[in-house]
């Protein structure tokens, strides 16, 4: 990854759950800004002004809030920066059309709220955006703010200057723009350098150490079970027979099956080996579970171990296929006619793999959802195309990744 793309990653994609615990934070502080404009329109103006304004403006700042509330969703996630654009643009446009509503010699700098929704409008979403967008958007709002209010005290003279008026305006959202995007550029430097840290841990070496412990569990349990019996018998007896070299024969080509298995088995399919057994399916017939990179197989082995510790998943019931997400050959596959025409048909999916995951999961679609929803939002943070599909018993996750 480079480092470009380090740099403008977000707290919500450094600890998706932990942007999702804050999420609350976000649509209280939506909440709270509409209700505040409702009630300040409505019973604290000094300028009766244009009602229509009064309320176009509390509907722009409620779009803001909606917008807000659903890209934060953690099943929406990363938080897109149309939707960071949009919810700027919609408090800046409701900043002109508050002071706009209240158009007059206002004998208290105007009266207005705006400045106090506009900084707390860029604190939710300062774990979705880096810090870079969340400085531009707040110094853009900042601006807006000061140009209003600046306007209304040159038009309208009061005690209070005309630049301490925009200076007043602008403030608040300058102080709290400035705080949230420290917030965000200190949390993703820090994660980075945890993440640099926890990677000294090379993937190939987990999975060596991993597999290599799993072989010598699974050679000496044919030891224990096999071996060491059948040498026993033979002590006792004073002619080995046909039989005996036959059943000899046997265990020999059992150890030679199960080292083959051990040499051919990706990291994926002894992470399912260790907390399913043996009943679980695996279909990798390409070892494509290897092109995921470190924090891609972190998320998805955790995802696989709450799964099998789940009391309501059946081991026998999971399935894991994983094939290259080829154009062609995955609309025939899914009999869909229009993915398999060639002028839709995108050349850059034949460079990624994709991976589904079937479950049965004894529990209803509500029970799935309550127990899998914090990891579907860091799978969907890892995964953006992910798609869950829940019904009652069952569990299916499809998403794609590049082949690293």
């Amino acid at each position: 990854m480079s480092a470009t793309t380090e740099a403008r990653r977000t707290a919500q994609q450094y600890d998706p759950l932990g942007a999702m615990g804050s999420r609350p934070l976000a649509i209280g502080l939506g909440a709270a800004s509409i209700v505040w404009a409702l009630l300040v329109s409505v019973f604290d103006r000094d300028v009766v002004g244009s009602p229509t304004l009064s309320a176009l403006t509390v509907i722009l700042v409620a779009a803001s809030a909606a917008v807000v509330f659903t890209a934060s969703s953690p099943f929406r996630a990363p938080f897109p920066r149309w939707a960071f654009v949009a919810h700027v643009g919609l408090l800046g446009l409701a900043s002109v059309t508050s002071v706009a509503a209240q158009w007059g010699p206002d004998r208290s700098a105007l009266n207005d709220f705006m400045s106090l929704i506009t900084a707390t409008g860029i604190v939710m979403v300062a774990p979705y955006r880096p810090w870079t967008d969340l400085t531009i958007g707040g110094a853009l709002l900042a601006v807006v703010n000061a140009a209003t209010w600046g306007v209304g005290a040159a038009t309208f003279p009061h005690e209070i200057p005309v630049a301490v008026a925009a200076f007043l305006a602008a403030a608040p959202t300058l102080v709290l723009t400035a705080a949230s995007a420290v917030f965000a550029w200190t949390f993703a430097g820090l994660a980075e350098r945890v993440q640099i840290r926890a990677g000294s841990y090379s993937v190939e070496r987990a999975e060596r150490d991993g597999i290599a412990a799993s072989v010598q569990q699974d050679r000496s349990t044919i030891l224990a079970r096999d071996v060491a019996p059948f040498f026993a018998e033979l002590r006792t007896r004073e002619v080995i027979t046909d039989a005996d070299r036959e059943r000899a024969r046997l265990i020999a080509d059992g150890i030679r099956r199960a080292m083959v298995a051990d040499a051919d088995r990706t990291w994926f399919e002894q992470a399912v080996r260790v907390e399913g057994g043996d009943a679980p399916v695996v279909d990798d017939p390409d070892g494509l579970a290897a092109m995921l990179d470190a924090d891609q197989r972190s998320v998805v082995r955790t995802f696989l171990r709450a799964a099998f510790r789940a009391s309501t998943v059946d081991p026998a019931g999971f399935r894991a296929t994983l094939r290259r997400a080829d154009g062609q050959d995955d609309a025939a596959t899914r009999g869909d006619p229009a993915r398999t025409d060639p002028a839709r048909t995108d050349p850059a999916r034949d460079a990624r793999v994709l991976l589904e995951l079937d479950l049965a999961v004894a529990d209803s679609d509500i029970g799935i959802h309550r127990t899998f929803d914090p990891y579907f939002a860091v799978l969907r943070v890892t995964f953006p195309d992910l798609d869950v599909a829940v019904r009652p018993s069952a569990l299916a996750l499809r998403f794609s990744y590049d082949q690293h």
